[in-house]
């Protein structure tokens, strides 16, 4: 059997490429509904979900690069002409769903990669090619865009497909024809054929349906994203000594060996303090946070639910305590009160002043089971106890 195409037959080297594709496809797209479905409440169920997604997430990446393989292929060969060229409207419909599926077979995976690299956490890529992709940020927007375009992609490969493979059996058993024995690689009888002049018009309209596709995810919110519907607690005004101008509370986990990063938009500090006073308390802080506006990477709804934050029930954190200034620095010593639960806290911080701005940095480490947070990972297999917590602040002394 000739490795290349003939002007009526596929080479064994674009049916090579044909079935593995579809061997690929049709593992990973029910792979990502199974793992999809499946719930994450143990450690155990969490690693089997993720297993599944990193298993869908390769199989995509594999591909990728299987479908620019055969699609190179393709345009280095001749078409095998259609059966029935007089059938014009069923042979537009079958260039039009070809050119959808190679498309698709091109975007979704690429989509989904991108999609992967601008978020942080669950289910890494197998292949030894980073988690990262270059001048791809990491940035919630982008992960939604790109995440949109991989579903609608996604979608559009299932139905042409579904389609494609319709086709495929109503030539074989209505037609009684040799389409889908030419593409097995049986010496199938092939009636007399003649090359056909390969038209743009299908391209055009898969073109034209791609368009379609994109704008109708605008129109259903498919790049919005998957946000969490935890609502964030709506915080008091303070009146403090120090009105904070800016800063960020900033946290890191570990899910599966890799860091997610992630901070709380929405958070207050009511702050009295003396920097004349020393050796002794010279003050006291009260930091209140709305865990609800907590983003964390891929992870954001995960982290909202009973198992760990419970933001529904629990919808602030409080840091409250006294500021020691001593003789090689400051500490605040206090307690946090995090999901119904009071830890003590002592965290030395670094300050600055400069007339009456004062910038305070500090970093600290907890240990998620101290509050309860994921008590039903109670090992470190797919969550690491440690969470590590930044906090950088610049304030300025009220002029009252």
């Amino acid at each position: 059997m000739p490795l290349s195409n003939t002007n009526t037959r596929y080479g064994s080297v674009t049916r090579a490429f044909h079935w593995l594709t579809a061997l690929l496809v049709m593992t990973l797209i029910p792979v990502a509904i199974v793992a999809s479905n499946l719930p994450y409440e143990t450690s155990e169920q969490l690693a089997l979900k993720a297993w599944l997604f990193s298993l869908h997430k390769t199989l995509g990446i594999t591909v990728f690069f299987v479908a620019l393989l055969r699609i190179v292929w393709a345009l280095t060969q001749p078409k095998p002409a259609a059966l029935h060229p007089e059938r014009k409207a069923e042979t537009f419909v079958a260039e039009t769903a070809h050119w959808l599926l190679y498309g698709s077979l091109v975007l979704s995976p690429l989509t989904g990669w991108i999609h992967h690299a601008a978020t942080t956490g669950f289910a890494p890529i197998w292949w030894p090619l980073g988690q990262d992709l270059p001048m791809v940020p990491k940035s919630d927007s982008v992960a939604a865009l790109f995440g949109g375009f991989h579903w609608l992609f996604g979608v559009v490969m299932t139905i042409t497909i579904a389609l494609h493979v319709a086709g495929a059996l109503k030539h074989h058993f209505v037609d009684k024809d040799a389409t889908l024995r030419r593409m097995i690689g049986t010496k199938a009888e092939l009636p007399p054929v003649t090359a056909t002049h390969n038209s743009r018009a299908p391209l055009g309209a898969a073109i034209a349906l791609w368009a379609a596709v994109l704008l109708g995810g605008t129109a259903i919110g498919a790049y919005d994203g998957h946000s969490v519907t935890t609502q964030a607690a709506a915080l008091d005004e303070v009146s403090s000594d120090w009105i904070v101008e800016d800063g960020s509370i900033q946290i890191a986990v570990t899910q599966f060996g890799s860091k997610v990063e992630g901070s709380f938009a929405d958070w207050t500090a009511e702050i009295s303090f003396d920097p004349t006073i020393s050796g002794t308390t010279s003050g006291n802080v009260e930091v209140v946070i709305a865990i609800g506006s907590l983003t964390l990477g891929s992870v954001t709804g995960q982290a909202m639910g009973p198992d760990f934050f419970d933001a529904s029930q629990f919808e602030t954190a409080v840091f409250t305590a006294d500021i020691i200034t001593e003789v090689d620095g400051f500490t605040a010593d206090g307690t946090l009160r995090l999901k119904g639960t009071e830890v003590p806290i002592s965290m030395p911080f670094r300050l600055s002043l400069e007339d009456e701005t004062a910038t305070v940095s500090a970093n600290l480490t907890l240990d998620r089971l101290d509050f309860g947070i994921g008590a039903n990972m109670p090992d470190e297999s797919s969550l690491a106890f440690a969470v590590d917590v930044s906090i950088a602040l610049t304030a300025t002394r009220s002029a009252e």
